[in-house]
Protein backbone atom coordinates (compact mmCIF):
# COMPACT_ATOMS: atom_id res chain seq x y z
CA UNK A 1 0.00 0.00 0.00
CA UNK A 2 1.34 3.33 -1.10
CA UNK A 3 1.60 6.13 1.38
CA UNK A 4 -0.63 8.40 -0.27
CA UNK A 5 -3.11 5.75 -0.51
CA UNK A 6 -2.84 4.60 3.37
CA UNK A 7 -2.95 8.42 4.01
CA UNK A 8 -6.66 8.55 1.94
CA UNK A 9 -7.70 5.09 3.95
CA UNK A 10 -7.12 6.88 7.52
CA UNK A 11 -8.30 10.88 6.17
CA UNK A 12 -11.63 8.62 5.37
CA UNK A 13 -11.87 7.41 8.60
CA UNK A 14 -11.11 10.99 10.48
CA UNK A 15 -13.32 12.45 8.55
CA UNK A 16 -16.42 10.09 9.67
CA UNK A 17 -15.61 11.07 13.07
CA UNK A 18 -18.12 14.10 13.44
CA UNK A 19 -15.83 15.76 16.13
CA UNK A 20 -17.29 18.91 15.91
CA UNK A 21 -16.05 20.89 19.13
CA UNK A 22 -19.63 21.03 20.74
CA UNK A 23 -19.05 17.04 20.38
CA UNK A 24 -17.19 14.66 22.43
CA UNK A 25 -14.10 13.59 20.27
CA UNK A 26 -13.19 10.78 22.47
CA UNK A 27 -13.61 7.91 19.93
CA UNK A 28 -11.49 9.49 17.25
CA UNK A 29 -8.73 9.67 19.93
CA UNK A 30 -8.96 5.92 20.73
CA UNK A 31 -9.13 5.42 16.99
CA UNK A 32 -5.92 7.24 16.40
CA UNK A 33 -4.78 5.70 19.81
CA UNK A 34 -4.88 2.47 18.28
CA UNK A 35 -3.28 2.75 15.23
CA UNK A 36 -0.44 4.49 17.07
CA UNK A 37 -0.18 1.64 19.48
CA UNK A 38 0.02 -0.94 16.62
CA UNK A 39 3.07 0.96 15.00
CA UNK A 40 4.91 0.50 18.77
CA UNK A 41 4.46 4.25 19.81
CA UNK A 42 3.84 4.39 23.97
CA UNK A 43 0.68 6.20 24.13
CA UNK A 44 -0.86 8.37 26.70
CA UNK A 45 -4.82 9.67 26.33
CA UNK A 46 -5.47 12.47 28.74
CA UNK A 47 -8.87 13.17 29.41
CA UNK A 48 -11.18 16.05 30.41
CA UNK A 49 -12.77 15.84 33.41
CA UNK A 50 -16.02 14.71 31.60
CA UNK A 51 -14.68 12.25 30.16
CA UNK A 52 -15.95 13.00 26.86
CA UNK A 53 -12.75 14.82 25.39
CA UNK A 54 -9.47 13.77 25.29
CA UNK A 55 -5.99 14.56 24.13
CA UNK A 56 -3.02 12.46 23.05
CA UNK A 57 0.33 12.15 23.34
CA UNK A 58 2.62 9.37 21.62
CA UNK A 59 6.16 8.76 20.62
CA UNK A 60 8.11 6.53 18.74
CA UNK A 61 11.87 5.81 19.18
CA UNK A 62 14.09 6.70 22.22
CA UNK A 63 13.14 8.07 25.60
CA UNK A 64 15.88 11.17 25.20
CA UNK A 65 14.96 14.80 24.56
CA UNK A 66 15.50 16.55 21.26
CA UNK A 67 12.97 15.14 19.25
CA UNK A 68 10.32 16.61 17.16
CA UNK A 69 6.44 16.91 17.60
CA UNK A 70 3.42 16.46 14.55
CA UNK A 71 1.07 18.40 16.23
CA UNK A 72 -2.82 18.80 15.26
CA UNK A 73 -6.33 19.45 16.86
CA UNK A 74 -9.04 16.71 16.10
CA UNK A 75 -12.06 19.25 16.33
CA UNK A 76 -13.76 20.77 13.18
CA UNK A 77 -16.26 23.57 13.14
CA UNK A 78 -19.74 23.29 12.57
CA UNK A 79 -21.40 22.09 9.28
CA UNK A 80 -24.99 23.82 10.52
CA UNK A 81 -26.33 26.19 7.80
CA UNK A 82 -23.50 25.33 4.76
CA UNK A 83 -24.64 24.60 1.61
CA UNK A 84 -22.81 21.31 1.02
CA UNK A 85 -22.69 19.69 -2.40
CA UNK A 86 -21.87 16.14 -0.65
CA UNK A 87 -21.83 14.62 3.03
CA UNK A 88 -19.18 16.43 5.07
CA UNK A 89 -18.62 13.67 7.24
CA UNK A 90 -17.97 11.02 4.71
CA UNK A 91 -14.93 11.57 2.36
CA UNK A 92 -15.47 11.65 -1.13
CA UNK A 93 -13.26 12.21 -4.17
CA UNK A 94 -13.25 14.43 -7.13
CA UNK A 95 -9.92 15.08 -9.29
CA UNK A 96 -7.43 15.89 -7.23
CA UNK A 97 -9.22 16.70 -4.48
CA UNK A 98 -10.51 14.63 -1.22
CA UNK A 99 -13.70 16.55 0.26
CA UNK A 100 -14.79 16.47 4.11
CA UNK A 101 -15.22 18.33 6.67
CA UNK A 102 -11.80 18.83 8.30
CA UNK A 103 -9.78 17.20 5.29
CA UNK A 104 -7.56 20.38 5.39
CA UNK A 105 -8.63 21.46 8.85
CA UNK A 106 -6.99 19.90 10.00
CA UNK A 107 -6.87 15.94 9.40
CA UNK A 108 -5.28 15.85 6.31
CA UNK A 109 -1.80 16.57 7.91
CA UNK A 110 -2.84 14.21 10.75
CA UNK A 111 -3.56 11.73 8.32
CA UNK A 112 -0.54 11.29 6.78
CA UNK A 113 1.19 11.54 10.14
CA UNK A 114 -0.09 8.44 11.27
CA UNK A 115 0.05 6.85 7.86
CA UNK A 116 3.82 7.40 8.37
CA UNK A 117 4.23 6.05 11.82
CA UNK A 118 5.04 2.80 10.72
CA UNK A 119 7.45 3.73 8.80
CA UNK A 120 8.94 5.31 11.60
CA UNK A 121 8.86 2.46 13.46
CA UNK A 122 10.77 0.49 10.97
CA UNK A 123 13.57 3.08 11.20
CA UNK A 124 16.47 3.31 14.24
CA UNK A 125 15.18 6.48 15.04
CA UNK A 126 18.01 8.60 17.20
CA UNK A 127 16.05 11.58 17.97
CA UNK A 128 12.02 10.56 19.11
CA UNK A 129 9.13 11.93 17.16
CA UNK A 130 6.14 12.61 18.71
CA UNK A 131 2.45 12.78 18.09
CA UNK A 132 0.15 15.29 19.46
CA UNK A 133 -3.37 15.94 19.11
CA UNK A 134 -5.68 17.64 21.18
CA UNK A 135 -9.39 18.76 21.72
CA UNK A 136 -11.37 21.86 21.58
CA UNK A 137 -8.30 24.10 19.26
CA UNK A 138 -11.44 25.67 17.29
CA UNK A 139 -12.56 27.36 20.48
CA UNK A 140 -10.01 28.53 22.38
CA UNK A 141 -7.08 25.53 22.52
CA UNK A 142 -8.46 24.37 25.51
CA UNK A 143 -6.93 21.15 24.75
CA UNK A 144 -3.34 22.45 24.05
CA UNK A 145 -3.96 25.12 27.11
CA UNK A 146 -4.60 21.67 29.24
CA UNK A 147 -1.85 18.91 27.58
CA UNK A 148 1.34 21.90 27.45
CA UNK A 149 1.59 21.95 31.08
CA UNK A 150 1.85 18.49 30.84
CA UNK A 151 4.96 18.74 28.45
CA UNK A 152 6.22 20.71 30.33
CA UNK A 153 7.10 19.10 33.42
CA UNK A 154 8.55 15.94 31.60
CA UNK A 155 12.15 15.00 32.23
CA UNK A 156 12.00 14.12 28.56
CA UNK A 157 10.97 17.20 26.28
CA UNK A 158 10.69 17.97 22.30
CA UNK A 159 13.05 20.06 21.03
CA UNK A 160 10.97 21.18 17.71
CA UNK A 161 7.13 21.44 16.88
CA UNK A 162 5.12 21.26 13.64
CA UNK A 163 1.77 22.40 13.81
CA UNK A 164 0.28 20.91 10.74
CA UNK A 165 -2.54 23.59 10.41
CA UNK A 166 -2.98 24.63 6.11
CA UNK A 167 -0.35 26.53 5.06
CA UNK A 168 0.29 24.98 1.41
CA UNK A 169 3.11 23.47 3.13
CA UNK A 170 4.55 26.98 3.54
CA UNK A 171 6.58 27.48 6.38
CA UNK A 172 5.25 29.87 9.00
CA UNK A 173 6.92 31.55 11.54
CA UNK A 174 4.48 34.10 13.45
CA UNK A 175 1.43 35.00 13.77
CA UNK A 176 -0.49 37.18 16.40
CA UNK A 177 -1.82 36.12 20.03
CA UNK A 178 -5.60 36.38 20.42
CA UNK A 179 -7.09 37.44 23.94
CA UNK A 180 -10.94 37.79 24.20
CA UNK A 181 -12.83 39.33 26.61
CA UNK A 182 -16.05 40.37 28.14
CA UNK A 183 -16.47 42.66 30.61
CA UNK A 184 -19.78 43.27 32.87
CA UNK A 185 -21.13 46.16 34.30
CA UNK A 186 -23.52 46.27 37.53
CA UNK A 187 -24.63 49.73 38.83
CA UNK A 188 -27.69 50.65 40.21
CA UNK A 189 -30.94 51.82 38.14
CA UNK A 190 -32.89 54.89 38.73
CA UNK A 191 -34.19 57.38 37.39
CA UNK A 192 -32.83 59.57 34.32
CA UNK A 193 -33.85 63.06 36.19
CA UNK A 194 -31.48 61.75 39.09
CA UNK A 195 -28.52 61.06 37.42
CA UNK A 196 -26.48 60.78 40.86
CA UNK A 197 -28.64 58.59 43.08
CA UNK A 198 -28.12 55.82 40.13
CA UNK A 199 -24.78 53.89 39.37
CA UNK A 200 -24.81 54.33 35.25
CA UNK A 201 -23.33 51.30 33.96
CA UNK A 202 -22.97 52.66 30.62
CA UNK A 203 -21.17 55.58 31.54
CA UNK A 204 -18.27 53.57 33.41
CA UNK A 205 -18.77 51.15 30.42
CA UNK A 206 -17.85 54.09 28.50
CA UNK A 207 -14.84 55.27 30.63
CA UNK A 208 -13.14 51.42 30.61
CA UNK A 209 -14.02 51.59 26.68
CA UNK A 210 -11.94 54.91 26.64
CA UNK A 211 -9.18 53.84 28.28
CA UNK A 212 -8.51 50.47 26.68
CA UNK A 213 -8.46 52.85 23.11
CA UNK A 214 -5.80 55.14 25.06
CA UNK A 215 -4.13 52.04 25.49
CA UNK A 216 -4.51 51.44 21.83
CA UNK A 217 -3.06 54.52 21.62
CA UNK A 218 0.38 53.66 23.06
CA UNK A 219 0.68 50.22 21.82
CA UNK A 220 2.01 51.74 18.65
CA UNK A 221 5.09 52.89 20.10
CA UNK A 222 5.43 49.47 22.25
CA UNK A 223 5.74 47.85 18.16
CA UNK A 224 9.33 46.42 18.21
CA UNK A 225 11.69 47.64 15.42
CA UNK A 226 11.79 43.97 13.72
CA UNK A 227 8.39 43.21 13.84
CA UNK A 228 7.15 42.26 10.54
CA UNK A 229 3.54 41.85 11.18
CA UNK A 230 0.77 43.91 9.48
CA UNK A 231 0.03 46.04 11.72
CA UNK A 232 3.29 45.61 13.33
CA UNK A 233 1.83 46.86 16.86
CA UNK A 234 -0.55 44.84 19.34
CA UNK A 235 -3.90 45.73 18.38
CA UNK A 236 -6.99 46.45 20.48
CA UNK A 237 -10.48 45.98 19.01
CA UNK A 238 -13.94 47.07 20.82
CA UNK A 239 -16.23 44.36 19.46
CA UNK A 240 -19.25 45.44 21.33
CA UNK A 241 -21.05 47.70 23.67
CA UNK A 242 -24.67 47.20 25.27
CA UNK A 243 -26.53 47.91 28.00
CA UNK A 244 -29.49 49.91 28.72
CA UNK A 245 -33.40 50.19 28.37
CA UNK A 246 -34.72 53.41 27.50
CA UNK A 247 -33.71 57.40 27.38
CA UNK A 248 -34.56 57.99 30.81
CA UNK A 249 -33.67 55.00 32.62
CA UNK A 250 -30.24 55.37 34.15
CA UNK A 251 -28.75 51.93 33.31
CA UNK A 252 -27.77 49.31 35.44
CA UNK A 253 -26.04 46.40 33.46
CA UNK A 254 -23.58 47.02 30.48
CA UNK A 255 -21.45 44.81 28.65
CA UNK A 256 -17.81 45.71 26.94
CA UNK A 257 -16.93 42.32 24.45
CA UNK A 258 -13.14 43.40 23.21
CA UNK A 259 -10.02 41.44 22.05
CA UNK A 260 -6.32 42.03 21.87
CA UNK A 261 -3.78 40.63 19.13
CA UNK A 262 -0.31 40.61 20.73
CA UNK A 263 3.08 40.79 18.56
CA UNK A 264 4.32 39.63 21.88
CA UNK A 265 3.96 38.41 25.35
CA UNK A 266 5.23 41.41 27.08
CA UNK A 267 1.98 43.57 25.42
CA UNK A 268 -0.78 41.66 26.58
CA UNK A 269 1.01 42.38 30.29
CA UNK A 270 0.99 45.82 29.48
CA UNK A 271 -2.61 45.81 28.85
CA UNK A 272 -4.42 43.39 31.14
CA UNK A 273 -2.15 45.70 34.70
CA UNK A 274 -3.07 48.61 33.35
CA UNK A 275 -6.96 48.14 32.57
CA UNK A 276 -6.87 46.07 36.09
CA UNK A 277 -5.37 48.78 37.64
CA UNK A 278 -7.57 51.88 36.68
CA UNK A 279 -10.73 49.58 37.09
CA UNK A 280 -9.42 48.91 40.49
CA UNK A 281 -8.25 52.54 41.73
CA UNK A 282 -10.41 54.46 39.70
CA UNK A 283 -14.27 52.94 38.35
CA UNK A 284 -14.78 50.91 41.37
CA UNK A 285 -14.30 52.99 44.16
CA UNK A 286 -16.58 55.26 42.52
CA UNK A 287 -19.22 53.11 41.56
CA UNK A 288 -19.67 51.80 45.30
CA UNK A 289 -19.71 55.13 46.96
CA UNK A 290 -23.02 55.52 45.65
CA UNK A 291 -23.88 51.68 45.61
CA UNK A 292 -21.44 49.34 47.59
CA UNK A 293 -22.52 46.40 45.53
CA UNK A 294 -21.66 47.83 41.91
CA UNK A 295 -19.36 45.50 40.12
CA UNK A 296 -16.91 44.89 37.45
CA UNK A 297 -16.15 41.79 36.12
CA UNK A 298 -14.07 40.59 33.41
CA UNK A 299 -14.26 36.81 32.36
CA UNK A 300 -11.61 35.81 30.26
CA UNK A 301 -13.38 33.74 26.45
CA UNK A 302 -9.77 32.70 25.25
CA UNK A 303 -6.22 33.96 25.43
CA UNK A 304 -4.07 32.08 22.78
CA UNK A 305 -0.39 32.55 23.10
CA UNK A 306 1.27 34.60 19.23
CA UNK A 307 3.79 32.66 17.62
CA UNK A 308 6.68 35.04 17.67
CA UNK A 309 9.35 35.19 14.87
CA UNK A 310 12.86 34.33 16.55
CA UNK A 311 15.99 35.23 14.74
CA UNK A 312 17.38 30.94 15.88
CA UNK A 313 14.59 28.95 14.96
CA UNK A 314 15.40 25.22 14.59
CA UNK A 315 11.81 24.51 13.56
CA UNK A 316 12.52 27.23 11.08
CA UNK A 317 15.58 25.88 9.52
CA UNK A 318 14.67 22.35 9.87
CA UNK A 319 11.15 22.54 7.20
CA UNK A 320 13.51 24.96 4.92
CA UNK A 321 16.06 21.69 4.84
CA UNK A 322 12.83 19.01 4.19
CA UNK A 323 10.84 21.25 1.77
CA UNK A 324 13.16 23.38 0.29
CA UNK A 325 11.87 26.40 0.98
CA UNK A 326 14.05 29.58 1.10
CA UNK A 327 11.72 31.65 3.18
CA UNK A 328 9.43 31.52 5.94
CA UNK A 329 6.30 33.61 6.53
CA UNK A 330 4.02 35.14 8.77
CA UNK A 331 -0.11 34.61 8.88
CA UNK A 332 -3.08 36.30 10.39
CA UNK A 333 -4.83 33.37 12.09
CA UNK A 334 -4.01 31.95 15.24
CA UNK A 335 -2.89 28.29 15.98
CA UNK A 336 -1.41 26.39 19.24
CA UNK A 337 1.81 27.08 17.59
CA UNK A 338 2.45 29.83 20.37
CA UNK A 339 1.72 27.55 23.65
CA UNK A 340 4.42 25.11 22.51
CA UNK A 341 6.87 28.01 22.21
CA UNK A 342 6.25 29.29 25.52
CA UNK A 343 7.58 26.05 27.07
CA UNK A 344 11.07 26.57 25.25
CA UNK A 345 10.38 25.05 22.17
CA UNK A 346 11.28 25.82 18.48
CA UNK A 347 8.15 25.86 16.36
CA UNK A 348 6.72 26.33 13.09
CA UNK A 349 3.58 25.97 11.40
CA UNK A 350 3.11 24.00 8.03
CA UNK A 351 0.76 21.59 6.49
CA UNK A 352 -1.04 20.50 3.68
CA UNK A 353 -4.22 22.22 2.23
CA UNK A 354 -4.99 26.02 2.02
CA UNK A 355 -6.32 28.34 4.36
CA UNK A 356 -8.78 29.34 2.33
CA UNK A 357 -10.74 26.26 2.36
CA UNK A 358 -10.98 26.02 6.06
CA UNK A 359 -14.15 26.38 7.84
CA UNK A 360 -16.03 26.67 4.17
CA UNK A 361 -18.66 24.19 2.71
CA UNK A 362 -16.99 21.69 0.82
CA UNK A 363 -13.64 22.02 2.50
CA UNK A 364 -10.75 19.79 0.42
CA UNK A 365 -7.23 19.13 0.99
CA UNK A 366 -5.86 18.01 -2.81
CA UNK A 367 -3.46 14.80 -3.16
CA UNK A 368 -0.68 16.87 -4.51
CA UNK A 369 -0.42 18.70 -1.27
CA UNK A 370 -0.87 15.40 0.92
CA UNK A 371 1.80 13.93 -1.37
CA UNK A 372 4.39 17.10 -0.80
CA UNK A 373 3.08 16.47 3.14
CA UNK A 374 4.43 12.68 3.36
CA UNK A 375 7.43 13.76 1.01
CA UNK A 376 8.35 15.82 4.30
CA UNK A 377 7.54 13.25 7.09
CA UNK A 378 10.07 10.98 4.72
CA UNK A 379 12.88 13.39 5.39
CA UNK A 380 11.91 14.01 8.27
CA UNK A 381 12.36 10.28 9.38
CA UNK A 382 15.61 10.03 7.40
CA UNK A 383 16.97 13.40 9.76
CA UNK A 384 15.85 11.70 13.02
CA UNK A 385 17.53 8.75 12.09
CA UNK A 386 20.72 10.21 10.89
Amino acid sequence: MSDLWATETILADLIAHPTVSSEPNRALIDHMANILDDAGAKVDVYADPTGAKANLFATLGPERSGGVVLSGHSDVVPVTDQNWTTDPFRMSAWEDALYGRGACDMKGFIAASLAMAREFSHKTLKRPVHFCFTHDEEVGCLGAQALVPELAEREIRPAIAIVGEPTEMRIIEGHKGCCEYTATFTGLEGHGSAPDRGVNAVSYAVLYVTRLLLLADQLRGRAPETSKFDPPWTTINIGRLAGGHAHNVIPGWAEVQWEMRPVQGSDAAFVKDDIRAYVERDLLPAMREVHPDADIVTEVIGEVAGLEPMSENAARDLMAELTGATKAELVPFGTEAGLFQEIGMSVVVCGPGSIAQAHKPDEFVTREQLSQCIDMLHGLGAQLSA
